[in-house]
C-alpha cells in the first residue's frame, strides 16, 4: 500500500485500521502524493489533502478515513490541531483561537470561492466539504478518539510513547 507522505498522522491512522481492525498487515511504502505513480506500483494508496480531493474517482473504490475511525470505534478523528510547546505557552495564550476560527468559519462562502480556481471544484462542494466534514471543536468524542489514536498507535510501536494532552 502507498502512502502519502504528506501526513504521518494519516498514515499512522490507516497503520491502525489495518492492524487493529482489519487484521491485515499491508506491504507500506511511501510516496509523494501521485496517484497514477503510487497505484501504478501499489494495490491500493492513501492520499490526502489537496490531491484527495480532487482525483477522479472513475473505476476507485474510495474509503474516507475518519468514516473508517468512527465505524470501527464509534468516535471523531482529529486530523490536524495547534501544538504549542510548554515553553511557549505565554505566546500560544495571547491569541485569540476561537475568535479567529468564528472569524473563519463566517468567512467559508469566500474561501470556497477562492480555492474554486484554486482546485477545480465548485463552490458548493467546497463549501460542503468545509462545514460539513471537518469539526472545529474539540468536544469529549473527539478528545476520546484522539487519546484511542495515541494508544493504538503506541501498542502497535508506531510511536514511542502516550503523552499527556493539556488543553488551554
Amino acid at each position: 500500500m502507498a502512502l502519502d507522505e504528506s501526513s504521518r498522522t494519516s498514515a499512522t491512522l490507516v497503520k491502525i485500521i489495518f492492524r487493529e481492525f482489519v487484521g491485515h498487515e499491508p506491504t507500506w511504502t511511501t510516496y509523494s502524493p501521485d496517484l497514477r505513480r503510487m497505484l501504478s506500483e501499489n494495490d491500493a494508496a492513501l492520499i490526502i489533502g489537496d490531491p484527495g480531493m480532487t482525483f477522479s474517482r472513475e473505476g476507485m473504490r474510495v474509503w474516507d478515513m475518519a468514516g473508517l475511525w468512527n465505524q470501527y470505534t464509534g468516535l471523531g478523528f482529529v486530523f490536524a490541531m495547534w501544538m504549542v510547546r510548554e515553553q511557549a505557552l505565554h505566546h500560544a495564550r495571547s491569541v485569540d483561537f476561537r475568535r479567529v476560527c468564528e472569524e473563519g468559519l463566517a468567512r467559508v462562502e469566500e474561501i470556497a470561492k477562492e480555492y474554486e480556481s484554486v482546485l477545480g471544484l465548485p463552490t458548493a462542494e467546497l463549501q460542503h466539504y468545509l462545514q460539513e466534514n471537518i469539526s472545529f471543536r474539540m468536544d469529549d468524542g473527539m478528545r476520546s478518539g484522539l487519546q484511542l489514536y495515541f494508544e493504538l498507535a503506541n501498542k502497535h510501536k508506531l510511536i514511542t510513547a502516550v503523552k499527556p494532552l493539556k488543553t488551554l
